[in-house]
């Protein structure tokens, strides 16, 4: 029973941290937050933020691997490297679904004064994918434009999307993407 206890406090103590950071970083770049600030904000004792995190940085990478298992189950789950056509409203349904359910770690992620390497890996991760794709696809030699075109609109609609005070739901996001998505390689 006590363990419990102990993960009830400590999955808390993490969340209080948490909104606290993605608090700070929307005003401020993650190399201005110290751990002071942050453990003033949420009420916690800088010891126990010290039993979790190194420093503010770590929390943030460990804040990112964390939705990056999330994020790598629903590519792999959503993208198959196969070749299979799948449209790409699905996934995208998927991807906006997830970053709804994480909208405010992930407007400060990708904000103004959010982490550039989280968006990098994203691209990446997706830009890796799309590459397997096309090449099952035997797309031609403009596939890697036409990858990193769609990779970029997408992350540029997601980065407006997630600044809206009232935003279209993930179905009629994926519905636009996946419209701009379909006309522009249907072709390919």
């Amino acid at each position: 029973m006590a363990d419990k206890k102990t993960d009830r406090r400590v999955r808390r103590t993490k969340a209080l941290l948490l909104q606290g950071l993605m608090e700070l970083m929307e005003t401020k770049d993650i190399k201005d937050i110290s751990v002071k600030e942050l453990s003033d904000l949420a009420d916690i004792n800088r010891g126990t933020f010290y039993l979790h995190y190194g420093d503010v940085y770590d929390m943030l990478a460990q804040t990112e691997d964390e939705l990056f298992v999330e994020f790598y189950e629903i590519i792999d789950r959503t993208l198959t490297p196969d070749g299979a056509v799948h449209s790409p409203r699905t996934t995208l349904f998927e991807v906006f679904s997830f970053l709804e359910r994480h909208r405010v770690v992930a407007r400060a992620m990708m904000g103004p004064h959010g982490d550039l390497a989280f968006v990098n890996r994203l691209k990446d991760l997706v830009k890796g994918r799309l590459n397997s794709i096309l090449a099952a696809r035997r797309a031609g030699p403009d596939s890697r434009y036409m990858e990193s075109f769609a990779v970029s609109g997408c992350i540029g609609v997601i980065e407006s999307w997630l600044t809206q005070p009232e935003p279209p739901d993930p179905k009629t996001m994926a519905d636009i993407c996946g419209g701009i998505l379909e006309s522009g390689f249907g072709p390919y």
